[in-house]
């Protein structure tokens, strides 16, 4: 396809996940599609468009920062991101979706707070680079590089673990490490919300 092909395939879908918004079941642990490696991603289509707004209808509908294609039972080299507003961190509060992302730790490791859609109500602390260099392709099929710290990294990071077939508890030396995450911060879009109107 061409560039303005793509991109016109991808402004077309923007539209249409504004007026249908689909919810996909999230697989959870132990699903076995959940370990399966994914492919790279050959091509860009308009399925692949649509696969990714449903992605985010998803990850919004469960209070996500992140979503990997795997989590809804797609094997392709694809997962897609939205932090909450930060007025300090200038790729939150954006979308961004991650086609055949390539990744390079940066920084020390560190101990960090996550959990999983595919485990919902349960974090724990995991040992993560402070940054990434990420290189992507976008939906309109422009391959970019971005340079990230902090949540945007460790989202990264958890993200890409999933198209490998790598959980977060995969990370964890006992299962008991596991905590129950308490009802009230189950949900920061509430917040967010909250705050914008």
């Amino acid at each position: 396809m061409l560039p303005d092909a793509n991109r016109a395939v991808a402004r077309l879908a923007r539209l249409l996940f504004r007026v249908c918004p689909v919810i996909r079941r999230v697989l959870e642990i132990p699903d076995p599609g959940l370990r399966e490696p994914c492919a790279p991603v050959a091509e860009i289509t308009p399925d692949l468009v649509r696969l990714a707004g449903d992605m985010f209808d998803t990850m919004h509908a469960n209070a996500g920062v992140g979503l990997a294609a795997p989590q809804v039972g797609v094997h392709a080299r694809l997962f897609v991101l939205e932090l909450p507003p930060d007025d300090d961190d200038p790729l939150s509060g954006r979308r961004f979706v991650l086609i055949n992302p390539e990744i390079a730790l940066t920084g020390a490791r560190t101990e960090m707070v996550e959990g999983c859609l595919s485990l919902p109500g349960f974090r724990a602390m995991i040992n993560r680079a402070e940054g990434v260099t990420v290189e992507f392709t976008q939906l309109d099929g422009a391959r970019v590089a971005l340079d990230a710290r902090g949540l945007f990294a460790q989202a990264v990071q958890h993200e890409a673990d999933h198209l490998d077939g790598v959980l977060f508890i995969d990370h964890l030396k006992s299962m008991l490490d596991l905590e129950k995450i308490p009802p009230e911060m189950l949900d920061w879009t509430e917040e967010t919300e909250a705050e914008a109107a």
